[in-house]
């Protein structure tokens, strides 16, 4: 893609991977970007690179605008490797003794990744920079969603360069919100769910200093997806909801199943919670991805796991989303548990004491059904998910 002037003197020389499916666990249907911004003032600054296979591409669009050489200093957001990636081939180009601007972890963190010796200059929590006719803000921001991460903001032109917040990963032709509009909120949902509702209490935080600090923001350039240049208020509102996760009367019903015995039971729990007028999204975990069962999961009320019971233990694939929502540490939620199981059933006792781990309200200890169901255990199932729906409806 060539580079786009998004500001005066403003421009995204970012990338767009369309390819990837898989981003470390996280299911990429739509591609991501790797945005990098250039910043053409007195001083000709470069925030945030790119990752390493790109790096020559990203030094191409570079090129539209301004020779790379000519580049001051380097802006170093957040280490990751898919910002950082691309940093050791930029700096080999425009000169190795160039500053690297970063946080204080960004300087220990992009120590320990690269071999290479660069001019790592560490910046302070608030510290001002001027680089012509505009400051520059830094503004730290430890774990969201690293120990490194910082933000950088233009005080002149009102641009929040915010790293990993506030993006998605999203690889379209549309690059700012008011050409996509809504249709970019479900990535955005998803990126939330999956990389930082770990941080939320720390969102709020800084939700409320960013408030306190009276920032004029004026537009968003987060590190992927689109740019939030109409309505930034938009995704820092939505991100203060999902922060204070206020779930909806809403039950998500994630099961596996081996022959099809627990499939009937979660069919049939789900039928008993939408008699009661509660939202039920059930979910086959082979048929899903788990940061697809994450998003559905971030406003939902109660989480309800079925498996059926193999060696003992859980089937593999729910202890896998078991733990990959554990990590995420959701509040507010309930739970319970279902399977069916041969001739010892542990599964639903191991799931309940995975959901109390989680810190869930237990709805109800379990429901296990031996074998297939029959008629009768059918319509357990079905006043199970009745008790579900009433307790999510309470």
């Amino acid at each position: 893609m060539e580079p786009v002037e998004i500001a005066k003197g403003v421009y995204h020389v970012g990338v767009k991977d369309w390819n990837i499916r898989d981003f470390h666990g996280y299911s990429t249907e739509c591609g991501t970007t790797y945005n990098a911004y250039l910043i053409v003032d007195e001083k000709v600054v470069l925030i945030d690179t790119v990752k390493k296979e790109f790096a020559d591409q990203m030094l191409s669009n570079i090129s539209e605008v301004v020779d790379p050489k000519k580049i001051d200093f380097v802006i170093s957001n957040h280490t990751e490797m898919d910002h950082s990636g691309a940093l050791p081939r930029v700096m080999h180009y425009i000169g190795e003794d160039k500053p690297v601007l970063c946080s204080k972890m960004g300087h220990k963190n992009l120590s320990a990744h690269f071999d290479q010796k660069l001019n790592y200059r560490p910046v302070e929590n608030g510290e001002e920079l001027s680089i012509g006719s505009r400051k520059l803000v830094f503004l730290e921001t430890r774990m969201l969603h690293w120990p490194d991460s910082m933000f950088t903001f233009d005080k002149t032109e009102g641009i929040l360069f915010s790293s990993d917040a506030f993006g998605q990963h999203y690889a379209g032709y549309e690059m700012f919100d008011d050409v996509i509009d809504n249709a970019i909120m479900p990535h955005a949902k998803k990126y939330f769910a999956n990389i930082l509702l770990l941080y939320a209490p720390k969102i709020l935080k800084l939700a409320e200093q960013i408030t306190e600090m009276g920032l004029d923001i004026r537009m968003i350039c987060p590190d992927h997806g689109i740019i939030w240049r109409k309505d930034p208020a938009k995704i820092i509102n939505a991100y203060v909801t999902w922060s204070k996760q206020i779930p909806l009367n809403k039950a998500v019903v994630v099961y596996d199943t081996m022959w099809k015995s627990t499939r009937k039971m979660a069919e049939a729990i789900s039928d008993g919670i939408a008699e009661t007028g509660a939202a039920v999204r059930p979910i086959h975990i082979r048929s899903s991805d788990r940061s697809n069962i994450m998003t559905e999961l971030l406003d939902a009320r109660a989480m309800v796991f079925g498996s059926p019971t193999i060696n003992n233990t859980i089937f593999p694939t729910v202890a896998d989303v078991l733990t990959y929502v554990k990590g995420l540490r959701p509040k507010n939620r309930m739970g319970t548990a279902f399977g069916s199981y041969g001739w010892s059933g542990e599964a639903v006792k191991i799931i309940r004491e995975e959901l109390e781990a989680m810190g869930a309200e237990i709805i109800d200890p379990g429901l296990r059904i031996q074998y297939v169901p029959d008629t009768g255990a059918v319509a357990q199932c079905v006043d199970f998910g009745r008790k579900i729906g009433a307790a999510v409806n309470g």
